[in-house]
This record gives C-alpha cells, sequence and structure tokens, in this order.
C-alpha cells in the first residue's frame, strides 16, 4: 500500500510502529518461555516422575 493513498498518514504510520512493537514484545517472550521451559525441564520431569510413582500407588 502506498502512503500517498492513505488518509491520515500520521495514524497509519503510528498503528504500524505499534503492530511491529507488538510483534517483537511477542516473539522476545515466546523466546523467553522456550528458555525457561528447557531451563526446568529436567526438574519437571523429576517433580512429574515423583508424583506418578504417588498417583499410581493409589491404583494397585
Amino acid at each position: 500500500m502506498e502512503l500517498q493513498n492513505v488518509a491520515n498518514k500520521s495514524k497509519f504510520i503510528a498503528d504500524a510502529i505499534r503492530e511491529k512493537i507488538q510483534r517483537q514484545n511477542k516473539r522476545r517472550l515466546n523466546e523467553l518461555l522456550i528458555q525457561g521451559y528447557r531451563a526446568t525441564r529436567e526438574e519437571d520431569k523429576k517433580i512429574n516422575e515423583e508424583w506418578e510413582k504417588i498417583t499410581l500407588e493409589e491404583w494397585r
């Protein structure tokens, strides 16, 4: 889309910048979440194994 066809150029540009920042923030948050999941993967696995043992005791 060409800017010359846009009625309110300032609003269009502001909206485009806001949208770009939101996409960057979302991408950054996703990267942080992935890093967090990877960092706690082993600990989470151990906790799940402990709970699984306790839960399965009830079924035996």
